[in-house]
């Protein structure tokens, strides 16, 4: 197999991961699962969902390239990268559409996936760049300082309508279990 059969497999695999990883934290409620997984409807808990959703593939995808074999360099980079920009490309293409039209499943689901490719596209050229050591240890520094910072503004939500949930009309995890 290829590096590009690899971020094809990818995309799916994120893809398949964004929608298991939706009701985790309604199935294991607990101060763990909200870190990592989203506690509401907003737009900000779906980011969470969307970046946890590529790092945790990339712990598969990991396996299957050294268990194939498949030459990579930066795996780390690639990873803090591709997870860290699919948020801004989500939120630049579908903002627009929610403006006009509000939240639509599908819209949601479409531009999803579209960040996905886009946000694979860009990690199998920083796999195919010359190696950086230095930045793969501060990639996983800054995967951990993510998810430090993803946990404070689920505890600690910004009022603003990124962190509203308008289902609920709630912000962040206040008033739900814990």
């Amino acid at each position: 197999m290829s590096l590009k059969k690899d971020k094809i497999i990818s995309v799916i695999g994120i893809f398949i991961l964004c929608f298991l990883f939706h009701f985790v934290y309604e199935l294991i409620p607990s101060k763990i699962t909200s870190i990592f997984f989203p506690v509401n409807e907003s737009i900000w808990e779906h980011m969470k969902l969307i970046f946890t959703s590529v790092i945790f593939y990339g712990i598969i995808d990991y396996i299957i390239l050294n268990k194939l074999k498949i030459k990579y360099n930066n795996f780390f980079v690639s990873l803090f990268i591709s997870a860290f920009t699919i948020i801004p490309i989500f939120l630049i293409i579908y903002l627009p559409f929610y403006h006009k039209i509000g939240p639509k499943m599908f819209l949601n689901i479409g531009v999803m996936l579209i960040s996905i490719i886009i946000s694979q596209i860009i990690s199998y050229y920083i796999l195919k760049s010359k190696p950086c050591d230095k930045g793969n240890i501060i990639s996983l520094v800054l995967i951990i300082v993510s998810y430090i910072v993803l946990g404070y503004l689920t505890f600690n939500p910004i009022k603003n309508y990124l962190f509203f949930d308008t289902e609920e009309e709630k912000y962040g995890i206040n008033n739900y279990n814990v």
